[in-house]
């Protein structure tokens, strides 16, 4: 499961809405979020395009049966609006902490960080 996490980090890192839908199964159930992965997709669309150079880096992985957690570090330039905030320019760099339920490759269940320390960031007085 580690490569089969690589490769939806690099996904993830590439934008490749396309290669993430073939990682994410189509009843996916998110956790206080939209369930589905178009809404997923959705939600990722919009974080790339307010954030272009957005990025995700693996601090720390650990796999147990079928399930994946993983300690996350993501940044990126905020150049388009996100959340109703028009673009600041400023640099975001959030931890996030994400659990992921694998099933025929692909993710079934996940739980996550909110984006409140993104929009914190963003939103924030200068």
């Amino acid at each position: 499961m580690r490569e089969w996490f690589a490769d939806y980090l690099e996904a993830c890192n590439r934008h490749d809405l396309d290669a993430l839908r073939s990682l994410i199964d189509p009843g996916v159930r998110r956790a206080h979020l939209p369930g589905g992965v178009d809404a997923w997709l959705s939600d990722l669309a919009a974080l790339y395009a307010a954030f272009p150079d957005w990025r995700v880096r693996r601090i720390q992985l650990v796999i147990e049966e079928d399930r994946i957690a993983a300690h996350l570090r993501s940044s990126g330039t905020h150049t388009g609006s996100f959340r109703g905030i028009a673009p600041t320019g400023r640099h975001a760099n959030v931890a996030e902490f994400a659990f992921y339920r694998l099933a025929h490759g692909r993710i079934t269940e996940f739980t996550g960080s909110s984006d409140a320390d993104l929009v914190a960031q963003v939103s924030a007085p200068v």
